[in-house]
């Protein structure tokens, strides 16, 4: 048990994002498209969307396309100056999180900065061995298995001995593929074939121990 190690993702795993940090990057990716694309704001809307689910991030599509500095691009879109009012504190997350035994590392396809700054203001950045964003994979996200691999290759780890927690049903099917087990932080609905435990949040993450 004390070798096991979680893998959590960050938005809308640890904490809920789909309320205020989502649409304010959704509109600082939109901005950002129209502003260096000359493309009207309809336009960079429908880019935005149909680059994040071709490639898993805006990004891609972006890099790929149009040559756009990866850099530039995640330093613009998430500027929060308000980013303590956005983030949603869960003082009972700290406990959970303490009571599942193995190391924890964090693994989002965020900029480092944005999930430092969240983990900080949730109060569990002391409880991770590291951070592994964007930055950290080359800015290949998952679920590209580039990120996984190099996450493992790091710290020296097996995929068997890890277990990955992620709202993302793609990021789930790639960690099952490399052999983690996974946890998908979903409400409703059946397990698919990559997911060995659902829960409903974060919080009941207890029901994973053994």
């Amino acid at each position: 048990m004390s070798r096991r190690v979680w893998i959590f993702d960050l938005d809308n795993t640890l904490h809920d994002a789909g309320a205020h940090v989502f649409p304010h990057i959704n509109r600082s990716m939109t901005a950002y498209l129209e502003a260096h694309l000359g493309i009207s704001e309809q336009d960079a809307n429908a880019l935005r969307q149909h680059y994040w689910h071709r490639y898993g991030a805006t990004l891609q599509g972006m890099m790929r396309h149009h040559g756009t500095d990866p850099a530039h691009f995640l330093h613009h879109t998430h500027q929060f100056p308000e980013l303590q009012k956005m983030v949603l504190y869960a003082p009972r997350l700290r406990h959970v999180l303490r009571g599942l035994p193995g190391r924890k590392i964090l693994f989002s396809n965020a900029p480092e900065i944005y999930a430092r700054k969240v983990l900080r203001l949730l109060k569990i950045d002391d409880l991770f061995d590291d951070v592994f964003a964007m930055e950290q994979i080359d800015y290949r996200p998952k679920p590209d298995h580039y990120g996984y691999r190099r996450l493992l290759k790091k710290h020296r780890l097996k995929a068997t001995q890890c277990v990955m927690v992620e709202d993302s049903l793609e990021n789930l099917k790639a960690a099952k593929r490399l052999g983690m087990r996974t946890v998908w932080v979903h409400a409703g609905g059946r397990n698919p074939p990559c997911v060995d435990v659902k829960v409903s949040d974060v919080m009941k993450l207890n029901r994973v121990k053994s």
